[in-house]
């Protein structure tokens, strides 16, 4: 049995419109997960929010 944590097939996320966002984003793809829609964008506060959904090809 293993001790890692099975791969979600479903993610958003979430996050300030910024670097470490897109990291984020980078790293999910990296670790096989593909784009899913488009990115969610809205002000919060005078805060850009954003929201990606990714997933895990079948």
């Amino acid at each position: 049995m293993s001790d890692q944590p099975i791969p979600l097939r479903y993610r958003l996320l979430t996050g300030t419109d910024d670097r470490a966002f897109c990291e984020k984003v980078s790293q999910a793809l990296d670790e096989g997960y593909e784009l899913h829609g488009a990115p969610a964008i809205t002000e919060v506060a005078g805060t850009v929010r954003v929201a990606q959904a990714v997933v895990l090809p079948t």
